[in-house]
């Protein structure tokens, strides 16, 4: 069933249908949010609400452009939101979670080191301008095509390939180690 057909259906009072829906579309939508969030807990509760979200507003939906490209349009708005409201509990938890890590197969010490690389790299990727960290997270998380993110972010496919390359070359200088 076709993702049109699946919006008539939950337009028609099929619950069934929207579980579906949910269903093709969870993964994506949960890989986005953590993207942006990088933490699995908050990443789930924001699909969560993304979803509910969606459902209450899918009688706005109009086919103009494809369901995917208006669901993860809405799924970056949200997910932008809860990570400016996030930034500070964020960094405690990652903080936090260095201690709390259950690991036989690392040291200590290589825990502390990889957990520090992966905040790096989070860092990093915060700290990108907003387009750029845009781009790259539905580029890189959700293996997007340019002409999809274009779609999603209302720019041009060349934009989005500047907006790429940027976001790259600015990861790599400040991922350089001295």
């Amino acid at each position: 069933m076709s993702d049109k057909q699946l919006i008539e259906e939950i337009r028609s009072g099929n619950l069934d249908a929207f579980s579906i829906l949910m269903e093709r579309y969870q993964q994506q939508v949960f890989r986005m949010a953590m993207g942006f969030l990088h933490i699995k807990e908050d990443a789930e509760d924001l699909t969560q609400e993304i979803f509910i979200r969606l459902y209450e507003s899918l009688h706005t939906f109009h086919a103009d452009a494809a369901f995917s490209t208006w669901l993860y349009r809405i799924a970056l708005n949200m997910s932008l939101n809860q990570l400016r409201k996030n930034k500070k509990r964020q960094l405690l938890q990652s903080i936090e979670s260095i201690f709390n890590r259950d690991s036989r197969e690392k040291t200590p010490l290589e825990m502390l080191e990889s957990k520090e690389r992966d905040r790096e790299i989070q860092a990093a990727i915060d700290a990108l301008p907003e387009r750029q960290r845009m781009a790259f997270i539905l580029s890189r998380y959700e293996e997007l095509p340019q002409k999809q993110i274009a779609a999603i972010m209302n720019r041009s496919e060349g934009a989005v390939e500047q907006l790429l390359q940027r976001a790259n070359e600015n990861l790599r200088k400040k991922l350089q180690t001295p």
